[in-house]
């Protein structure tokens, strides 16, 4: 395969994959470029002992992981403050479309269920973040995964496991709140 279609194939799954993690488009879009950039200087050595999708989400993952590192290491210094939302610059979190097909109390509803589980998400460690995205977003199989961040399947099906018992713990309080609302 030539590394163009190779782009063409892969570019937008590599993009939503890195979106999903950072949260942030401009960055998603730049750790893309870079995803590709570090690809396309490794084409050459590129083996084909995994499929091509596995080999660029691999490289996609170590992107992030050292922006998370990098990010790690800025905020020692930065101060947060609580007043600020969560997402974009204007404290709103982006990309969503809205339906017209439901009622507005339940497009509201709706989008503080995705506000909530972004920001859960977003708030698990990236070693657990990596997998709850790549096999319940993704939906990457449990050897693909494995394969991508570099690991065995038995510490992915762990790291999910505990990855999803976070998120309950995270929701669970709002999950029990609407679960009692619809009863």
């Amino acid at each position: 395969m030539d590394f163009d279609r190779l782009v063409d194939d892969y570019e937008k799954p590599i993009y939503n994959l890195i979106y999903r993690l950072v949260g942030d488009s401009e960055e998603a879009a730049d750790l893309t470029q870079e995803t590709f950039v570090s690809a396309y200087r490794s084409y050459s050595e590129f083996r084909g002992e995994s499929s091509a999708y596995t080999w660029l989400y691999r490289i996609a993952l170590n992107k992030c992981k050292n922006k998370f590192k990098e990010r790690d290491r800025c905020r020692k210094f930065e101060t947060l403050s609580l007043d600020n939302g969560f997402g974009t610059d204007d404290g709103q979190i982006g990309g969503e479309v809205a339906s017209w097909e439901y009622s507005p109390h339940i497009a509201i509803e709706r989008k503080e269920l995705k506000e909530h589980i972004a920001r859960a998400m977003s708030e698990l460690p990236y070693d657990y973040r990596i997998v709850a995205v790549l096999r319940d977003i993704e939906g990457l199989s449990y050897q693909d995964i494995a394969d991508a961040a570099d690991l065995s399947v038995d510490v992915v099906r762990t790291r999910l496991a505990r990855a999803r018992a976070m998120l309950r713990k995270k929701l669970g309080a709002y999950l029990d709140a609407g679960n009692s609302s619809s009863a």
